[in-house]
């Protein structure tokens, strides 16, 4: 009588025997499974003679691998055709260049014409084609083709994505969306490096800028608002860096950031009696916290009487009143030379009659003549800059200042700042994706060497977060009544004293 383990190896010998024989007969059957009776295997496989046990788990592991054989000929068909694919686009696009190559750098040519043009003549090569493609392949290449050529090539779909507001590439073969205000990796990518940087080369051109190894650094705007940055090689290690911060052409309102919670109706209202009352704000908070966007919400109170300048980096507010100057800082060129900074938009802008001076952000000297600014008159000025806190934006107010090169002592520092900003409105980036208001902070008078804060509204996340992780806090009343609306009276703007009270909020 033999072992087990002698049954065990001839059962399985058997199992092996028995496939070879029918081939992938067990998988093609009508629901035939490996070693199931039926009409591709024998009863030795189903069951071993002489009252021999079954096969063993490993004797079936041993086995399983020749059924699963075809999985690999489905992926390198797979690969195959998108190779094709790729071939096609190539081909395809070398041909549309040498039909249409002057007319896709002619300015004058209009954006629709030229779409119509580039499609005609892609639809006459996919024709002339001798493998034909199915629909939906030639949709395919027609869409990736005209992105390529008409727009920015793979990232071109996430640009056109209402949902997407930032678009961020790391080297040719990594791309990351932020949609709905959380990170996630993005089904494109470029060719090659080459390919990247003809993309990046395209979006600097149009706006009158290059880069390359001798100006490795880009920060522009695409004519709709949407904010640019490219860094490549060598200051970029991996590849280079594209980030594209996307501006709907449709901006917020109050009520979008009432509905979307970050910030409530009472603290509107306030906000919005601030900006009439002509209180000198300044907006507050961590890189993409939603500064710029607030920043559009406030200045859309102002009166439509009134003459607004504003002054940026890149353009990006989009006030609807009808007195309004924009300005917009410009870098030095090759040779370093004629560079205008936003410290001189700010100092001409002085000289422009305004009611009112935007500042998109403050981040060097030009703090010193924001205060200024501030002091001279010019009530009612807005401006952004980065921080942690509302006592962090007074310390960065200064250390800018200081920025300056003037041999200032930080009291008198200090009390340009207290005498010239009336109002902080300090805006948080929660780990959910919301961007919140948390602080509205009135900025009161010198106690010594200090300046004392109080906050009049704050964000109360006492209720901490949901199943999801969205963060149930909200804004409350401190029960304070600010100082500074003897000077909105001035203005004769009045707010009711009972929304400052805890309970309202």
């Amino acid at each position: 009588m033999s072992t087990l383990s002698e049954r065990l190896e001839a059962a399985r010998r058997a199992a092996l025997v028995d496939e070879g024989a029918d081939g992938d007969g067990a998988a093609q059957g009508d629901g035939g499974t490996p070693g199931a009776p039926g009409d591709g295997a024998t009863p030795a496989a189903a069951a071993p003679a002489n009252g021999a046990p079954a096969p063993s788990a490993r004797a079936e592991r041993a086995a399983a691998p020749r059924v699963s054989e075809p999985t690999p000929a489905r992926r390198s068909m797979g690969s195959g055709a998108t190779d094709r694919i790729d071939e096609l686009k190539s081909s395809v696009h070398v041909e549309l260049l040498k039909q249409l190559g002057p007319h896709l750098y002619d300015a004058d040519i209009e954006p629709n014409e030229l779409d119509q043009r580039v499609r005609g003549v892609l639809a006459d090569v996919l024709s002339s084609q001798d493998r034909p493609l199915s629909t939906s392949d030639r949709a395919r290449v027609t869409q990736e083709i005209s992105d390529d050529i008409l727009g920015y090539g793979p990232i071109e779909p996430y640009l056109r994505d209402p949902e997407v507001s930032e678009v961020m590439v790391n080297g040719h073969s990594s791309v990351w969306l932020e949609k709905n205000g959380k990170l996630m990796a993005a089904d494109a990518t470029f060719t090659d490096e080459a390919h990247l940087r003809r993309i990046i080369d395209k979006i600097v051109s149009r706006i009158g800028r290059r880069v390359d190894e001798s100006s490795p650094m880009v920060d522009a705007r695409l004519p709709d608002g949407s904010r640019v940055n490219a860094v490549v090689p060598p200051l970029a290690v991996d590849g280079s860096a594209l980030t594209i911060r996307k501006f709907s052409e449709d901006p917020l309102t109050v009520d979008d950031l009432i509905d979307f919670g970050s910030l409530s109706p009472q603290t509107a209202d306030f906000l919005d009696a601030c900006v009439r009352g002509r209180l000198n704000i300044i907006v507050s908070g961590s890189t993409g916290a939603g500064k710029t966007t607030t920043l559009n919400v406030l200045s859309s109170f102002i009166p439509n009487d009134e003459r607004i300048v504003t002054i940026e980096d890149a353009a990006e507010l989009q006030l609807k009143q009808e007195h309004v100057v924009r300005l917009e800082s410009r870098p030095s060129n090759i040779e370093g030379k004629g560079a205008v900074t936003i410290r001189d938009l700010v100092k001409n802008s002085l000289r422009m009659r305004p009611d009112r001076i935007i500042v998109g952000e403050v981040r060097d000297a030009s703090a010193l003549d924001m205060l200024q600014a501030m002091n001279t008159g010019h009530d009612g000025s807005i401006c952004t800059l980065h921080s942690n806190g509302p006592r962090d934006t007074l310390s960065r107010m200064e250390t800018m200042v200081l920025m300056a090169g003037m041999d200032l002592p930080i009291k008198a520092i200090r009390e340009q700042v207290a005498s010239a900003v009336d109002l902080i409105v300090h805006q948080t980036r929660f780990k959910d994706g919301t961007r919140r208001i948390t602080h509205i902070t009135e900025v009161e008078r010198m106690e010594g060497d200090v300046i004392t804060l109080q906050d009049i509204f704050l964000f109360d996340n006492s209720l901490g977060f949901d199943g999801e992780g969205r963060t149930l806090g909200r804004m409350r009343g401190t029960g304070l009544r600010p100082k500074f609306l003897e000077k909105m009276s001035y203005s004769n703007v009045t707010v009711d004293p009972l929304i400052f009270h805890e309970d309202r909020m």
